[in-house]
């Protein structure tokens, strides 16, 4: 592969634009002593003044600070291996400004009244200062030239690692390479600090770690290349990387110079919800003096309608679940009859110079119902979020353990699914953007996202290679560096995407995804389905390892206190006693299905450790939320979503998820309801699942909404 040499600098003196801190610090005393003078009164008193000393004091100041820049700039002239004569030229002007200021200035300190000679002052100081700014931005190009040959020569050696033709020379060239790439990226670093655009900095901080992590990875395709040059994967896995190294020393090299990269990161289709939900509150607000009903009413209704089929394309995806399908339906028809209302009052307001209370309330209304629509719509993209991030690398683990065992046959498959896998991380990440306000942390998800489609080709190359040499060691060490590669970038991704996201919204329904992972577990052991109540009890470990992971998390960042140690002890609770429980117990009923003897398992027990999990989510939720109601907000709560499942369980399956809870059940209404009214103990449960009260277990609350009772007598 031949390799395009990075750019050259391009120097325009007549830029002046100053770009890193350095130069900026270094102009700045100069600056301040010109702006004194510029700044002088344009009118000044006709009253006689005494002789001044400032107008010398000043001057004398512009003067030892141009001779400090003069002598550091000569010394740099001498030392400079490029750009010598444009230095020296640069010095020369340099020096002719200054002695042009110091004839202007001594007549000017002879008649420091004088608003002439004062403004001639002036006119050569700027001169001067025009001049020392090119000086020192010249200097900082001399470092660039620096930093530019330093790429250059890993380029060199870059190109010569691509073309070796045995180990020894792979060995001694890949060496080389990394005492290079030492000293470029210190460089660079350095490059990175100074630089003023936060863009650039960021793109010569992710050149920096694409150029660390793809050396390596070359090296090792190199050498499998040599040992296995037939085959075609490690070949193209090779040329994927010698581009990802080539693009990241273009970047540095553009970077450096102040030259804007052309990143192709196309802004996903999703993202325009958010924003489209934002610019629609901002125009509903307008004068009655000046509104149109021809012009708003289909402004508005556009808008409003693109809004809604953004809102049902989520609203249809497979992971919604359906309350949030409803609540997102209902709630886009409240949106449209909410603007309908508002235009009604828009029109009765006409020719006002103020609005109505009427009207303010369409407005409020308005904007509450937008509201509305976009917490739902986040809920219904953490349902995405939930499922996805669940198991990030099981499709990988797959793909690697198939190539280990040679099965080529089943690589193209697993190598879809998992190509299909990241593609759904990727488009789930998106999605997470588009309702999120964080733009540093949508920036870092769109960065990670893009290293995994960039990974994604490379790691089903290199598992075709391993598929084809599956008792190659080289082959093999590339496979567990790629698999490293990808965990660490799966880590990235979810962090950046658990940052961007609610842990309210989390944290809700990640307590109902469980709660419904329950009941599949319930329906799985009753049909003695063992690959579903694996699946399932999975699901709920995994879910619940999440939950811990996110709120220990989240209270890193609040003061250590009572809030961070009520909620850790839940978390803590949930890690130490009721995950491993739940473990146990599944591995029990499994060992028992595997055996046939699920007569002697213990079900109400397994039921009972479920609920643990659940109930320590729910808790963990509740000692979270506790700040938000001492702030006076509103915990909101997430029914549970049982009763539509409930609905499409076979009739036959129902009575052990009931037998489950009757024990129970009899129990806490016998103890809580002795008056034998049915009706005050659904209260209770209602006000206990809102947490208002803790007047009921848990237990009894998760009842009630499996069961959605109806009256019964009170002998029960």
């Amino acid at each position: 592969m031949s390799a395009e040499t990075p750019k050259i600098l391009n120097i325009d003196l007549q830029n002046l634009e100053v770009q890193t801190f350095t130069v900026e610090k270094l102009l700045e005393p100069l600056i301040i002593q010109v702006t004194t003078l510029v700044n002088c009164p344009q009118n000044p008193s006709s009253r006689k003044k005494g002789c001044s000393k400032r107008a010398r004091v000043l001057l004398a100041s512009v003067e030892e600070a141009t001779w400090n820049l003069l002598d550091k700039g000569e010394k740099i002239a001498q030392e400079a291996t490029v750009l010598k004569q444009e230095l020296t030229a640069v010095l020369e002007e340099v020096q002719k400004e200054s002695e042009a200021l110091k004839a202007s200035a001594e007549r000017f300190a002879d008649d420091p009244c004088c608003f002439p000679k004062r403004e001639a002052v002036v006119q050569v100081a700027r001169a001067l200062l025009t001049a020392v700014t090119r000086l020192l931005i010249l200097a900082d190009m001399t470092d660039v030239m620096c930093l530019l040959q330093y790429v250059s020569a890993f380029q060199r050696t870059f190109e010569s690692l691509q073309n070796v033709s045995n180990k020894s020379d792979l060995q001694k060239t890949y060496q080389k390479l990394g005492k290079e790439l030492e000293d470029l990226d210190y460089l660079a670093f350095k490059r990175q600090q100074d630089l003023k655009s936060p863009n650039q900095r960021d793109e010569i901080a992710g050149a920096r770690a694409s150029l660390k992590e793809n050396s390596p990875l070359l090296h090792s395709i190199c050498t499998a290349c040599l040992e296995h040059s037939d085959v075609a994967s490690l070949k193209a896995t090779k040329d994927t990387i010698c581009e990802e190294i080539q693009n990241a020393l273009h970047v540095i090299s553009n970077a450096s110079q102040g030259v804007q990269n052309i990143v192709d990161l196309p802004e996903p289709q999703e993202s325009t919800l958010g924003s489209a939900l934002d610019e629609l509150e901002n125009l509903i607000v307008l004068d009655p003096l000046t509104v149109s009903e021809e012009e708003i009413r289909p402004s508005l209704e556009k808008r409003l309608e693109a809004i809604i089929s953004g809102a049902a394309l989520l609203a249809d995806s497979s992971c919604t679940r359906d309350f949030h399908r409803e609540r997102i339906i209902a709630e886009c028809n409240a949106i449209r009859q909410a603007l309908q209302e508002l235009l009604s009052e828009y029109m009765n307001n006409t020719g006002r110079k103020e609005r109505s209370s009427t009207l303010n309330i369409a407005i409020d209304n308005m904007c509450k119902k937008t509201r509305d629509l976009r917490r739902q719509l986040r809920k219904a993209i953490i349902d995405h979020v939930s499922d996805s991030f669940l198991d990030t690398t099981v499709p990988l683990l797959v793909l690697i353990e198939a190539a280990k065992n040679g099965r080529e046959k089943e690589i193209r498959e697993y190598a879809a699914i998992f190509h299909e896998h990241t593609s759904r991380l990727v488009e789930v990440a998106n999605l997470a953007c588009s309702m999120s306000i964080n733009e540093d942390g949508i920036k870092i998800v769109r960065i990670a996202a893009n290293h995994l489609e960039t990974l994604c080709p490379q790691i089903i190359n290199a598992a075709l290679a391993l598929a084809s040499r599956p008792n190659s060691q080289v082959v093999k060490k590339t496979m567990e560096m790629y698999k490293r590669t990808w965990e660490n970038h799966i880590h990235v991704l979810t962090e950046a995407v658990d940052d961007i996201t609610s842990i309210d919204d989390f944290l809700a329904v990640s307590e109902s995804h469980i709660l419904e992972d329950i009941n599949k577990c319930i329906i799985a052991l009753k049909d003695q389905d063992t690959e579903h109540l694996d699946r399932a009890a999975g699901a709920i470990r995994a879910r619940a390892a999440r939950v811990a992971h996110i709120v220990t998390g989240e209270m890193d960042s609040y003061e250590p206190g009572a809030y961070t140690e009520g909620v850790m002890r839940n978390v803590n609770f949930l890690t130490s006693s009721a995950i491993p429980e739940f473990v146990t117990q599944v591995n029990v009923a499994l060992e028992a299905l595997s055996q046939n003897s699920l007569e002697v398992f213990e079900d109400n027990q397994f039921v009972d450790i479920s609920k643990k999990i659940y109930d320590t989510v729910h808790d963990i939720r509740c000692s979270v939320m506790m700040i938000r109601s001492s702030q006076g907000e509103k915990i909101e709560v997430l029914p549970c979503q049982l009763p539509g499942l409930i609905e499409s369980v076979p009739e036959y399956s129902l009575p052990l998820i009931t037998e489950g809870f009757s024990v129970k059940l009899t129990e806490e209404i016998a103890n809580q309801n002795a008056s034998g009214r049915w009706e005050s103990t659904v209260l209770l449960l209602k006000m206990a699942w809102i947490g208002a009260e803790r007047l009921q277990s848990q237990a009894l609350i998760s009842t009630y909404h499996v069961f959605q009772p109806t009256p019964v007598s009170p002998a029960v």
